[in-house]
């Protein structure tokens, strides 16, 4: 105990070296153990959650089967065609995709047989004020298609599932590019997941609640068309709220994790590290007491340039990141929604970067001083990283290294009255894909120090790149993310 005691006392006074530092702090969880586990450790410490409406959002998704009451006969799907088996198979999987995702599921208990029917589903659905519906057609004939037609007009989003058999293609051709619903035609039901998926995290969307630190005003508003609303505090909420975090067993647990894992230090100090984790449990204060689920700061125009001494927040937004809190730079408030649709739809976060020309390799350097390391997903180990200074030599950030060959994804969310997208009515997506070509080394290049060499897909040239603060994030995601436009109404720009 007496270990563990001077540990913390020279971790708050800052007296140590980073040997000193992980010696005493593997002292410190050693005695721990021999003690019982009194002590605290990262594991036991937990990580932050989302505070706010979001987080409690349970979306509702109403279902049904579409079908003629008789016989198949002749007409398609034909007499071959065992509908009541497939109607078990699909109710099944459909009940189980609903569970993973905590969806809460109406599913009709008999098919819908006539148009009359139809009308009277979407009657209730929309007195219901559901969040999505899933429509799966066992049937090409009669009334199946205008029902199809009808829920994909309800302006509710709709998911229509067909089964090969039960469509052609004269059939899908009208929805093919209508906005509010998508059509998918395959043999197994896999991409009805992901339609569930995107139903959810329209219904999130519509009640995520960002702490935006910035000015000196507190009020909200919309997030135009995204649904995200907005609650403006004083940048001094932050000032002060960080003032009153102490080095506590929590604080040096988690300045622990990063000392212990990093590959190596460079430039930046143990007293860097604890400063930018006291940061950490300042943000969860404030989102805590605001009922937030997201958060984002003017943290150049609040702090650096006017060289106040409190951490910026970048080792806060990188370890919000790791634990599914999305946290946007600089106020900027399209990156806010383009974390939260990736986090919401494809379980990893995102990294908001400044995009730099590279013309010998055809490429962006995507670059900024604050990234996620839990890149391949939020229950994933964490990339290799590197505990340096940021750009403005001061503070501490923690720099993961990109995997080489990585396929990526990156989206921009543009709102009305963006300067890339003056005249739309709906937010835009820009979307790209691409590789992983490298990490870029700074020093000895300057600007940002987490800096990723990407190579795109589309053949655009690098020096006109659209966009600005783009998030990019593992895998390949770019037709799901066409999909989620067509689906909420976005209008979709892939580059």
């Amino acid at each position: 105990m007496n270990c563990r005691r001077n540990f913390l006392n020279c971790a708050r006074a800052g007296r140590f070296s980073r040997r000193d530092f992980l010696g005493g702090s593997m002292t410190m969880v050693a005695g721990s153990l021999l003690a019982g586990g009194c002590g605290t450790s990262l594991q036991q410490t937990g990580p932050m959650h989302p505070f706010g409406p979001a987080s409690r959002c349970a979306a509702t998704v109403k279902a049904t089967f579409v079908r003629r009451k008789e016989d198949y006969g002749m007409w398609w799907p034909g007499a071959v065609y065992d509908g009541q088996a497939a109607r078990r198979k699909y109710s099944t999987q459909l009940k189980r995709m609903a569970e993973s995702l905590g969806v809460k599921l109406d599913l009709r208990a008999v098919p819908i047989y006539s148009v009359e029917e139809a009308d009277a589903w979407l009657a209730e659905a929309k007195a219901d004020k559901v969040d999505g519906l899933v429509v799966i057609m066992l049937d090409r004939q009669q009334h199946s298609w205008p029902t199809a037609y009808k829920a994909a007009q309800s302006g509710i989003p709709t998911v229509i599932f067909s089964p090969v058999g039960t469509c052609f293609t004269t059939n899908t051709l009208a929805l093919a590019d209508k906005s509010g619903c998508v059509v998918y035609s395959a043999e197994e039901s896999d991409q009805v997941l992901y339609g569930m998926k995107m139903l959810k995290a329209g219904a999130k969307m519509r009640l995520t609640r960002c702490i935006v630190l910035k000015g000196d005003k507190r009020f909200d508003e919309p997030l135009a068309d995204v649904g995200i609303t907005l609650r403006h505090l004083p940048v001094k909420a932050y000032l002060d709220e960080y003032h009153k975090i102490n080095v506590t067993d929590e604080v040096a647990a988690i300045a622990e994790y990063y000392m212990r894992n990093a590959r190596r230090m460079r430039g930046a100090t143990r007293r860097d590290v604890i400063n930018g984790v006291k940061g950490y449990f300042a943000c969860r204060n404030i989102l805590e007491r605001e009922d937030g689920d997201a958060i984002t700061m003017d943290c150049l125009g609040g702090i650096a340039r006017n060289n106040l001494k409190q951490s910026l927040p970048c080792i806060a937004w990188s370890r919000m990141l790791d634990e599914g809190i999305a946290a946007a730079c600089e106020a900027d408030y399209g990156a806010v929604a383009s974390h939260v649709l990736v986090q919401y739809l494809f379980d990893r976060p995102g990294f908001q970067q400044d995009p730099v020309p590279d013309t010998v390799n055809d490429a962006i350097i995507g670059a900024h001083c604050t990234c996620a390391t839990r890149l391949r997903g939020f229950d994933q180990p964490p990339e290799p990283f590197d505990l340096v200074h940021h750009h403005g030599n001061r503070d501490a950030t923690a720099r993961p290294l990109w995997r080489k060959g990585q396929r990526i994804t990156s989206v921009d969310v543009l709102p009305p009255g963006h300067r890339l997208n003056k005249e739309g009515q709906r937010s835009r997506l820009l979307i790209s894909a691409g590789t992983v070509v490298n990490n870029v080394d700074v020093p000895p290049n300057g600007g940002c120090v987490v800096s990723v060499r990407v190579k795109f897909d589309g053949g655009q040239d690098v020096l006109s790149f659209p966009g600005f603060h783009q998030v990019f994030f593992y895998g390949e995601y770019k037709q799901q993310l066409v999909e989620f436009c067509k689906l909420f109404g976005f209008d979709a720009w892939v580059v």
